[in-house]
């Protein structure tokens, strides 16, 4: 059983929360406190630009005593996004993940963004997949099939 990006966006839905990238990166802080998550896709006319990250604004902000109400989303983002189509299996974006140190991916299809993967979807994923089998070699061994 091979769960693809589709089936893990159908069972953790499709939002998707984005910033432009002259916003401040105070209103990128925002939107993450308010929405409860650590990342933002960062898009132009419904192009994905960049992504920002908690991870972002430590390394970018804090340690280089820079503002976040005088600094611009632009000026921090992570411009190299990776990103997956909707048939990627979880374990192709474990992969990309692991290979490229990122912790979301963004889901396109044909262009458009459809959703978001994040480290700890992929995983839960990969886990419950290893579990079945697991299951489903014990059972076979057992005699249960």
């Amino acid at each position: 059983m091979k769960t693809t990006v589709e089936e893990m966006l159908q069972t953790k839905g499709r939002d998707v929360w984005t910033i432009a990238p002259t916003a401040s990166v105070m209103d990128a802080l925002k939107l993450m406190a308010e929405k409860g998550i650590g990342a933002l896709v960062v898009t132009h006319e419904y192009e994905v630009v960049g992504m920002i990250s908690e991870r972002d604004y430590a390394r970018k902000i804090i340690l280089q005593n820079k503002t976040s109400v005088g600094t611009k989303v632009k000026e921090i983002m992570t411009d190299k996004v990776y990103y997956v189509g909707p048939k990627t299996t979880a374990e192709e974006c474990l992969v990309l993940m692991t290979q490229h140190s990122i912790r979301h991916l963004p889901v396109l299809k044909n262009g458009d963004l459809i959703g978001l993967i994040s480290i700890g979807d992929v995983v839960k994923t990969v886990l419950s997949e290893q579990e079945t089998e697991i299951r489903q070699l014990s059972d076979y061994i057992s005699g249960k099939y």
